[in-house]
């Protein structure tokens, strides 16, 4: 498939959105979840869970509407079923695989089903985002800054 441009319009939309970390189990008391990631905004909770898991970097990603073209609910169900088993190969304990959503905070479009990845390095991130035809990635290092990452 050829991919399309990204248009402005597209690239804000990407800033916009609020990628929704879920509840999070064994990272020990005190721990904030669930949480929101916003591009370019520090983010405690990451920080955090970065602190208690041991790892420095994180990757949000999704499988859903590949180009930002709108695909039935139950493509997107099976690309991120694809996703996930291709995250298993990824990292060294699925436990590292974090159930989240992208949400459009005007609610025009509908949430993604998403995965927050605990340790994937921004060079596995790219691969696989690539892989799954998504126009970016969102990726944290241990600033626990997530950056929108164009991949085209």
């Amino acid at each position: 498939m050829t991919r399309p441009e990204i248009s402005a319009e597209l690239v804000a939309a990407y800033r916009s959105t609020e990628y929704c970390v879920r509840p999070v189990a064994g990272f020990g008391t005190g721990f904030v979840c669930p949480f929101i990631l916003r591009v370019d905004r520090y983010s405690a909770p990451l920080s955090q869970l970065f602190s208690a898991s041991g790892h420095r970097c994180a990757t949000f990603i999704t499988a859903c509407n590949p180009f930002s073209l709108p695909r039935s609910p139950e493509a997107n169900h099976a690309a991120c079923g694809r996703l996930r088993d291709a995250l298993i190969g990824c990292v060294s304990h699925p436990g590292q695989i974090i159930e989240g959503e992208g949400s459009d905070p005007s609610r025009v479009w509908p949430g993604e089903e998403s995965f927050l990845v605990l340790g994937l390095d921004i060079e596995t991130s790219r691969a696989l985002g690539n892989k799954f035809e998504q126009n970016a990635i969102v990726w944290a290092g241990p600033d626990a800054v997530p950056r929108l990452i164009l991949l085209r």
